[in-house]
C-alpha cells in the first residue's frame, strides 16, 4: 500500500499536472482531441478508396493560402485558414479539370500541383516572415493553440462528425461501388467533392496545431493502423479515433516533459501505436506468423 501511494503523486506530477495546471496545456489537449475525432475517420475513408496519399498532398495544397494569408495580415489564423482552405479547394478543383481535358490521370495532375504549391508557399513565407514564422507554419505548436484556435478546430470537427454522421451510407456506397452510386443518382460527384472538401477543413483545422507538414500525420497514421485490427468499417472508425486521441495525449505529455516539438511527437507517438500494431494487431506479423506455424503443425 505504502509503494502504491508513494507512486500516486509522481503519477499526478507526470500525467495530470501540466492538464490541470497550465491553461494552455489543456486547449492544446482539447484541440486535439478534437482533432484526432474528426481527421481519422476521413483516414479510414481515405484508406478505403485507395487514395491514402491525397490527404498528403493537400496538406502541402493549402501552404500557398496560408502563406498568403499570412503575408498580408500576419499570424491571423481566421486569414491563414481562409487562404488555406481555398488553395486547397484550387488545387482539387486544378487537378480534377486537368484529368478531365488531358490523358492525365487525377493523381498524377495532383502531385504535379502539390508539389509545386508546396515550393511557392515556403518561398512566401521564408521571403516575408522569419524562420520561426517558417517553423510555426510548416510544424505548427500545439503547445501555442489560442482561444480562436480552439474554436477553429471544434468548429471544424463538430461539422466533420455531423456530416460523416448524414452522409454515411452515401460515403460507403461511393467508396465501395461508385458506379453503382452514379447509375442510382445524378450528381453523384457531390459525395467525392463534399468528402475532399471535409478532408482540406480538417488540414486547414490542424495546421496550426500540427503544422501544415504534420496535419495529415493525425488523420493517416491511426486509419492505416487501424485496418490491422479490424476488418469491419465502425470498428476501424472508432479504433482509428481512439489511437489518434491516444497519440494526441502522449504526445503533449512527452512534448512537455522533455521539450520537444508538439506537432512531430504526437505523430511520433502515432507512429509508435502503428508499429506496435504491426507486431500484435491481427492483421499483424506475430499472430500471422503464429497461424501460419500451427498450420503447419
Amino acid at each position: 500500500m505504502d509503494g502504491t501511494w508513494s507512486l500516486a503523486p509522481l503519477a499526478y506530477e507526470l500525467l495530470l499536472a501540466p492538464f490541470t495546471e497550465f491553461a494552455f496545456m489543456r486547449r492544446a489537449l482539447a484541440a486535439t482531441l478534437a482533432l484526432a475525432l474528426s481527421a481519422a475517420p476521413l483516414g479510414v475513408f481515405l484508406t478505403l478508396r485507395r487514395m491514402s496519399l491525397l490527404g498528403d498532398a493537400l496538406s502541402h495544397a493549402i501552404l500557398p493560402g496560408v502563406a498568403l494569408g499570412f503575408m498580408f495580415f500576419g499570424l491571423s489564423l481566421t486569414a491563414m485558414a481562409l487562404g488555406g482552405v481555398l488553395a486547397g479547394l484550387l488545387v482539387v478543383g486544378l487537378a480534377g479539370l486537368v484529368s478531365r481535358l488531358t490523358p492525365l490521370r487525377e493523381d498524377a495532375s495532383l502531385a504535379a500541383l502539390y508539389l509545386t504549391a508546396l515550393a511557392l508557399g515556403v518561398t512566401l513565407i521564408a521571403h516575408h516572415g522569419t524562420r520561426l514564422d517558417v517553423l510555426h507554419i510548416l510544424f505548427g505548436s500545439a503547445l501555442g493553440v489560442d482561444a480562436a484556435g480552439l474554436y477553429l478546430v471544434a468548429g471544424v470537427s463538430s461539422l466533420s462528425l455531423l456530416a460523416l454522421a448524414g452522409g454515411y451510407r452515401g460515403l460507403v456506397l461511393e467508396s465501395f461501388d461508385p458506379q453503382f452510386l452514379r447509375a442510382l443518382q445524378r450528381g453523384s460527384w457531390c459525395w467525392q467533392q463534399g468528402f475532399l472538401m471535409l478532408v482540406v477543413l480538417n488540414l486547414v483545422a490542424g495546421f496550426q496545431t500540427l503544422g501544415t507538414l504534420m496535419a495529415v500525420g493525425l488523420m493517416m497514421v491511426p486509419a492505416v493502423s487501424a485496418r490491422l485490427w479490424h476488418d469491419t468499417l465502425p470498428a476501424q472508425l472508432l479504433n482509428a479515433s481512439a489511437q489518434a486521441m491516444v497519440a494526441g495525449v502522449a504526445g503533449l505529455l512527452l512534448s512537455y516533459h522533455l521539450d520537444t516539438p508538439s506537432g512531430p511527437t504526437i505523430i511520433g507517438c502515432a507512429g509508435a501505436l502503428y508499429a506496435a500494431s504491426l507486431l500484435v494487431a491481427p492483421g499483424g506479423w506475430l499472430p500471422r506468423l503464429g497461424a501460419r506455424a500451427h498450420r503447419v503443425a
